[in-house]
């Protein structure tokens, strides 16, 4: 898992059913551009909104695309509160065909510091060898986990391969585990707010939402290239798009999603509610976006 790994977002019909063709056409766009792992479900997915069918249903179309190929990783997110749980969809994803696990920790109702270690320690240990991507996400969860824990759980736990770090701002915790001892490899999310500072402190990736993968794609081709000028440049057109945006997660689910119709991904724009309903003005906001960005962004219609 390097460079852009975009979390896949799940398209619904007008009246909130699953729209299953249209989530295959995401799946095969975001593949397309050319990244080399991809991560479901995820916050982006609206996950906390499917039932275990639908769930189930898409993560099979996912790995039925990814299956065959070599050259690009099924990243199956687990956010199970209780232990047995987690566990339990972790083997199962993996036997299904997923190529790592995404581990969100407990965090309803506030479990002490102890039972998230031993929880994140519990699916470590019942899916090794299989790499783990562990997803620290305070802002969203209020789950608090310090470098020097990560670092402990890591020596332990070989297949705890990366660490997703949603912090505000991340770039602190980035470099704490770059200069671990072995180095600890990071990628940064929240929608690449703060990736240039984030890609300075040693982040190995960045994993945002995929309605406009292609942007990410080239921000990251030019930071890897050493094009840091062109890479801020880029970066400081995006950022007053994505900066409102995740003022609030919904918000940016509801925008990806106008994005991914505006482009013709899939027909509807729906969220299941509850859900941010964009406002005029935010709609404006999506058009003057894909006016700003049409040189990277087709349409894919």
């Amino acid at each position: 898992m390097r460079g852009v790994s975009p979390v896949l977002e799940v398209p619904f019909t007008e009246d909130g059913a699953v729209d299953v063709a249209g989530f295959r056409r995401v799946v095969r766009y975001v593949l397309a551009t050319g990244v080399t792992s991809v991560m479901f479900p995820g916050f982006a997915s609206e996950f906390h909104k499917l039932d275990e069918r639908e769930r189930t249903e898409l993560t099979g179309v996912l790995l039925a695309e990814t299956g065959p190929r070599e050259d690009v990783a099924a990243i199956v997110a687990v956010q199970d509160h209780a232990t047995r749980l987690a566990v339990s969809r972790a083997r199962a994803a993996v036997a299904a065909g997923a190529d790592m696990i995404n581990l969100l920790p407990p965090h309803f109702l506030a479990p002490t510091r102890r039972a998230v270690v031993a929880h994140v320690r519990a699916v470590l240990a019942a899916i090794a060898p299989t790499p783990v991507v562990l997803q620290y996400a305070p802002a969203e969860t209020g789950t608090s986990l310090d470098g020097a824990t990560i670092r402990v759980i890591a020596a332990e736990h070989p297949n705890l391969a990366l660490i997703k770090v949603e912090s505000s701002p991340p770039g602190a915790l980035i470099a704490e585990l770059a200069a671990a001892e072995p180095p600890l490899p990071a990628v940064e999310g929240y929608a690449g707010v703060q990736l240039p500072d984030a890609v300075r402190r040693g982040a190995v990736g960045t994993q945002p939402g995929c309605s406009f993968t292609e942007i990410y794609v080239e921000l990251w081709r030019r930071f890897a290239a050493g094009d840091d000028e062109g890479g801020e440049e880029l970066h400081r057109r995006l950022l007053p798009f994505i900066s409102y945006w995740m003022l609030d997660t919904e918000l940016i689910v509801a925008a990806e999603k106008l994005v991914s119709v505006r482009r013709g991904l899939f027909a509807s724009a729906c969220c299941r509610e509850p859900c941010h309903r964009l406002d005029a003005e935010e709609v404006r906001m999506v058009d003057r976006f894909l006016a700003e960005f049409a040189d990277l962004l087709p349409a894919l219609d």
